[in-house]
This record gives structure tokens, C-alpha cells and sequence, in this order.
């Protein structure tokens, strides 16, 4: 439904990789960019913050936004387990009410 899944592409001996799908709703693959965004800066220390920031780090604009959609997928993942199962991202820190 959110459409970031990868896109591979393959003939013959080649094989790359195109971005991501556009088949989802565009909507929701706004919203879950807008949440990766938000994210990153209220959970600084949380497992996909640090894997953007060793993979990005001294990147430009072009690599922080395709890392962010990496990043908006994997958190994507993470709140469904979160929701399914009960078990939080790696070193989310949760606020009190």
C-alpha cells in the first residue's frame, strides 16, 4: 500500500536497482517521509538514526533524501512489528503522558 519497495531491474547478465515503486498511495509515501523526517529528530539515538547517519553522514541533499526514503521504509517495518507484536525500534526512547 505505501509503495516503497524496491524496483529491480534485470536482463541478461545486468542487474541494478531503479528506487522505489510508485504503485502505493502517494499520500501515505509523503506521510511516511514526513514521519522517517521526524523521526530522525526526535530519536537521534535509535538504530535507524545511527544506520542513516554512518551511511549519509557527509552526504549531500541527493543521498539524504534517498536515504531518508531507505529509512522511512525500514521505520515502516518497525512500527508494524510494533503494532503486531508489541516490540519497539532498537533504542527508541518512549515519552512520558
Amino acid at each position: 500500500m505505501a509503495g516503497v519497495t524496491p524496483t529491480p531491474y534485470q536482463s541478461g547478465e545486468s542487474a541494478r536497482e531503479q528506487g522505489i515503486t510508485k504503485a502505493g498511495n502517494r499520500h501515505v509515501r509523503w506521510m511516511t517521509t514526513e514521519l522517517a523526517w521526524s523521526w530522525l529528530r526526535y530519536q537521534p539515538e535509535s538504530v535507524l538514526s545511527c544506520w542513516l547517519r554512518e551511511r549519509c553522514g557527509s552526504g549531500g541533499k541527493r543521498l539524504r533524501r534517498l536515504g531518508i526514503v531507505a529509512v522511512a521504509r525500514k521505520l515502516l517495518m518497525a512500527l508494524w512489528r510494533c503494532l503486531t507484536s508489541g516490540v519497539l525500534p532498537e533504542r527508541a526512547v518512549l515519552k512520558e503522558a
